[in-house]
């Protein structure tokens, strides 16, 4: 959904689509303002002055070397912002310079040995400046073969390299006819639409999974394993957050018939029965990997895009390993905590910072362990004010009161937290939890379905009141699992920076 505003006939669709959660009421509005305000205390925002004639729409971003920043924007341009840590950037010391020109919709951005990678509408592009004169003069296509017809969807996002060295795009569906035209068969089919594909030292570019609809954002945690955040739509009941695996059928149809190809590692699941949840689902399709986190729909965003795992050892605040993702439609940033169970992944989401200029599009850690925003509306529609912004995010050095994570266990779920708890105020009178799935079907998203409210027996806090194991009934597999912490106050008898929690229970563990 998020990049569908290439046709003016369908922002305007989009526009009035999503006018409805994008209006807030004189109350709500004063919630977030109070809510930003609180947040500002730990998490500042700084702008960078951009010069007037540059539409610094960015795609993508990449540290080099000497620790300046590359940033892509999507009419096919990479620039070069120099000393991106410096505080209270202004004109006068703030440059960016053209590195590349005449690219074609890039949409991400990669530094890999010695050169700049970014994906192209059609290409993999590795850039170097083998002159040293700061402008790029080598230009080599070092990935391609999936088909491009023209139609304003198919974007391909990426790359990103894992420690191996595997270099790793997703592929957009094309979501709809392809255009006629002249030179063009109708009848046959793009290939690798709504596929990641990854491509070994050595080797050439091959599919791993199937079945995504825009995954925009891509991006590595701190295992090395990869995930895609996508876009709530046909087949996704709100936006998901998935494991790129090989093998994996994430779920939307439209990449199924190249399961059908000699090279295909996706098994076809066979014909997609009708009027199941996604709970269901995971029991009844053969092959159907879930996400491993959901972000429910407007209250945990609606159009998760760019993310990034924070790996700066306590630059950024207590929330070490876990990724940040930015968000589209309301201009914010998330949190999102991953644990394994049984081998696969799970976990939960949290809003964590508002008030960004423009729809945060892609995100980034500088070395000072800072994070860069990097936001652009595009055209579409968002609650920032400005078309475009580079903003960047710094820990003030003030511990908020969060939940840190959210664990399954057999009978409930561990929640450890950034601060002490008064142990007097957690009990289950002032914990809160319900469960709720979505519906899987061709049909545009999904409301919240089957919504049952979970009984919690016993609240036992731990000796040093940084963790509280919730004893519950009812665990649900498939369903999200939301803990309002509302009542909850730390031992100076504050409430947490944000109370509520959404922990994608995919599989309840046996120990």
């Amino acid at each position: 959904m998020l990049l569908k505003i290439n046709l003016i006939l369908f922002a305007l669709c989009a526009l009035s689509t999503l006018a409805a959660p994008l209006r807030r009421s004189p109350a709500a509005a004063a919630k977030l303002q109070v809510e930003m305000a609180r947040e500002a205390r730990y998490y500042t925002l700084e702008s960078f002055p951009i010069p007037g004639d540059l539409k610094l729409e960015v795609s993508g971003m990449a540290t080099l070397p000497d620790g300046s920043l590359a940033l892509a924007i999507r009419k096919g341009e990479i620039w070069i912002l120099d000393h991106p840590g410096q505080r209270d950037p202004s004109l006068e010391n703030t440059r960016f310079r053209r590195f590349a020109t005449g690219l074609h919709e890039p949409l991400g951005l990669a530094w890999h040995k010695g050169a700049l990678y970014t994906t192209q509408r059609s290409e993999v592009t590795r850039l170097r400046d083998n002159d040293a004169d700061g402008v790029a003069d080598e230009y080599e296509a070092i990935a391609s073969g999936w088909e491009v017809s023209g139609n304003y969807h198919e974007y391909a996002f990426g790359p990103v390299f894992d420690p191996a060295g595997t270099m790793w795009i997703t592929l957009n569906a094309t979501i709809g006819k392809p255009p006629r035209g002249s030179g063009f068969d109708n009848r046959t089919r793009l290939s690798w639409r709504g596929w990641s594909m990854r491509q070994q030292p050595g080797q050439p570019l091959q599919p791993v999974s199937a079945g995504l609809r825009s995954p925009s954002g891509l991006g590595i945690n701190h295992l090395g394993d990869v995930f895609a955040t996508d876009q709530q739509g046909n087949w996704f009941g709100t936006n998901p957050l998935v494991h790129l695996k090989p093998g994996a059928f994430h779920g939307h149809a439209d990449a199924l018939p190249d399961t059908r190809r000699p090279d295909s590692p996706v098994k076809h699941p066979g014909t997609l029965p009708h009027g199941l949840t996604t709970a269901e689902a995971m029991k009844k399709i053969p092959g159907y990997t879930p996400p491993a986190v959901w972000f429910p729909y407007n209250k945990v965003g609606a159009s998760p895009c760019g993310f990034s795992c924070n790996l700066t050892g306590g630059k950024f605040g207590p929330f070490e390993n876990q990724l940040f993702v930015g968000e589209f439609t309301y201009a914010f940033l998330s949190r999102v905590f991953l644990e394994k169970v049984d081998g696969e992944y799970q976990g939960a989401c949290f809003r964590f910072r508002s008030g960004m200029k423009s729809a945060v599009f892609r995100t980034h850690f500088l070395p000072d362990g800072s994070l860069m925003l990097g936001e652009t509306n595009r055209g579409w529609n968002s609650l920032g004010t400005r078309s475009f912004a580079l903003q960047r995010l710094r820990w003030t050095g003030r511990l908020p009161f969060e939940m840190k994570t959210i664990e399954a266990r057999p009978d409930g779920f561990l929640i450890r937290f950034t601060r002490r708890i008064d142990t007097g105020t957690a009990t289950p009178r002032t914990i809160r939890m319900k469960s709720y799935t979505y519906r899987y079907q061709q049909a545009y998203g999904s409301p919240e379905v089957d919504s049952r409210e979970i009984r919690i027996n016993k609240a036992l806090p731990s000796p040093d009141a940084l963790s509280l194991r919730l004893v519950c009934e009812d665990l649900r597999p498939g369903y999200v699992h939301q803990i309002d912490a509302s009542g909850l106050r730390d031992e100076a008898g504050g409430p947490l920076l944000h109370s509520d929690g959404y922990y994608t229970l995919n599989r309840i563990p046996s120990k």
